[in-house]
């Protein structure tokens, strides 16, 4: 594997993950460690079940190293399975539920993993093919022929802990690409990098009783960053095994969440709820926001009636570009996604790897203490991902477009493969969906490029319209392109009942393009 070397951290943690979730167990084992549903795991029966947990994998012969799946929603089991399996010196290898049978499929022969814990809900989209894999399968919450139930194996190992060493390097996780065609990209992170993220513990206020409501899936990285620091700080994390927003408020409010991690559309949805000035959110003390850009109109909106601080974090699984926008500290960078964070060095490079001047909009390209491992098995990804500069220190390509302003601000354009090239003209499809998003009729928008015979491709308008709203495609169109310069201007708008997005809430643009340009190819 190509080795990456990243700078050192300025404030190392010295306690590994491991050591420190022990720690905590002795410390206070009364104290409720996770939360789901109604049930209580306290910090001293969560060690125990994570020492089964690693105990029935080390009983089944897996090796150090070795990739453990998991396929199932948010979950008490699923933690267990999460932290016992690192702890038993293995490799967790959490698998996308949005994936197709296919995606999944490649992904569990791409890692080959030695077992999979499945809940019931998604034994569909592996039944087709699990079978035919060299593979130990566990069942969470169902009993099937040639699955093994996962409280009787629990149950019939040893409550003491292994006691495995844990080194920098050693794997800690691989997190899958959740495409729907393709071969997925496994995202390598060992305990290393992991252990830079704990730094975020006590400066976040994690370890000071904090309660942290999970409402995104365990398989993304958006929620890992949020909840092991909450777990390492030896507070309270609880889980919601899918999201709802008044279900979301009613949690927050009775359990006085301190702490949450949401996605754009999830804040967005919150701050709709009809009533939501009835619910006591006085607890909470930070909101973080990740995975795509905030809108600036709904930032205003978390500042002035949703408690506590709203920080946004700008950062790609894969590591090395990370910038962060405390919101209320900076009510004129609502547009930006903040600064480098202390440690991470980013350049923007042009098509040819040269840097651009201050102003001009680049490839973002990050460098810090927390980056991947690499990808999986694949050398020649990682490779084409680096961009190094004079000095020849590695930088990750991000595939995002942006530009810094005058006081060091990020702002972004756009991914760089969703930029429409029309006449030879760069158009970023996110001003394009500004322009529409400022229309008050507009509830949600995309543009993407689609075939043209005169310019190539061209910008089309994809928007979802508020309820009641009777205006034409041809009004909203018009209605932006006003907006915009002359080389900017949408082709046309078409109006869509919804946006498919993905369980963090990207629209998925990949799905949005396929049909103009599989009509193309006939």
């Amino acid at each position: 594997m190509i080795k990456i070397e990243p700078p050192l951290s300025e404030n190392p943690v010295s306690t590994g993950i491991i050591d420190q979730l022990r720690a905590n167990a002795r410390a206070t084992p009364q104290k409720a460690a996770l939360f789901c549903e109604g049930t209580t795991l306290s910090w001293g029966d969560f060690e125990v079940r994570q020492n089964r947990v690693a105990q029935y994998l080390l009983s089944i012969g897996v090796e150090r190293g070795d990739r453990i799946a998991v396929l199932s929603p948010n979950s008490i089991h699923y933690v267990e399975v999460f932290l016992g399996t690192v702890r038993a010196g293995c490799c967790i290898t959490p698998l996308s539920t949005m994936a197709s049978p296919d995606a999944l499929e490649k992904m569990l022969k791409d890692c080959g993993a030695r077992a999979v814990f499945v809940a019931e809900a998604y034994l569909p989209l592996i039944e087709s093919f699990i079978e035919k894999l060299d593979i130990t399968r566990i069942a969470f919450d169902f009993d099937r022929s040639g699955w093994t139930d996962y409280e009787v194996a629990v149950a019939a190992t040893s409550s003491d802990d292994p006691v495995i060493s844990l080194g920098p390097q050693d794997k800690f996780n691989l997190i899958y690409s959740s495409g729907t065609t393709g071969t997925p990209k496994g995202v390598l992170h060992n305990h290393d990098m992991r252990l830079v993220q704990m730094e975020r513990t006590h400066a976040n206020g994690y370890d000071d009783n904090a309660r942290t409501l999970i409402s995104t899936p365990l398989y993304s990285n958006t929620t890992i960053v949020s909840f092991l620091p909450t777990l390492y700080g030896g507070s309270t994390v609880y889980l919601m095994p899918k999201f709802d927003a008044r279900r979301y408020l009613e949690i927050a409010a009775s359990e006085r969440i301190t702490h949450t991690m949401l996605v754009p559309v999830q804040y967005k949805r919150i701050m709709e709820v009809t009533d939501f000035g009835n619910f006591d959110l006085s607890a909470m003390r930070v909101k973080f926001s990740t995975s795509a850009p905030l809108r600036p109109d709904i930032k205003r909106d978390v500042i002035a009636r949703f408690p506590g601080k709203l920080i946004e974090y700008y950062g790609l699984t894969e590591g090395g570009s990370v910038c962060v926008l405390n919101a209320g500290e900076h009510p004129d960078k609502l547009h930006t996604v903040g600064k480098p964070q202390p440690g991470c060095e980013i350049r923007l490079i042009d098509a040819e790897g040269r840097e651009v001047p201050q102003g001009a909009a680049g490839e973002v390209c990050g460098r810090s203490p927390a980056m991947m491992a690499g990808y999986f098995g694949r050398d020649d990804l990682t490779a084409d991902y680096l961009w190094h500069d004079t000095q020849g220190r590695a930088y990750f390509r991000s595939g995002d477009m942006g530009h810094f302003d005058d006081d060091g601000f990020l702002i972004l354009s756009d991914r760089k493969k969703d930029m429409i090239i029309s006449g030879g003209l760069n158009i970023y499809a996110n001003d394009l969906e500004l322009a529409l998003l400022a229309d008050g009729d507009v509830e949600d928008a995309a543009v993407i490029g689609v075939p043209s015979e005169a310019w190539g491709e061209t910008p089309l308008g994809l928007v979802v319209l508020r309820a009641g709203s009777g205006r034409s495609a041809k009004d909203i169109r018009d209605t932006a392109n006003a907006k915009l310069g002359k080389s900017q201007r949408l082709s046309a708008v078409e109006i869509r009942d919804h946006l498919p997005r993905n369980t963090i809430g990207k629209i998925l643009k990949k799905e949005l393009r396929a049909p103009y340009w599989e009509k193309e190819k006939t």
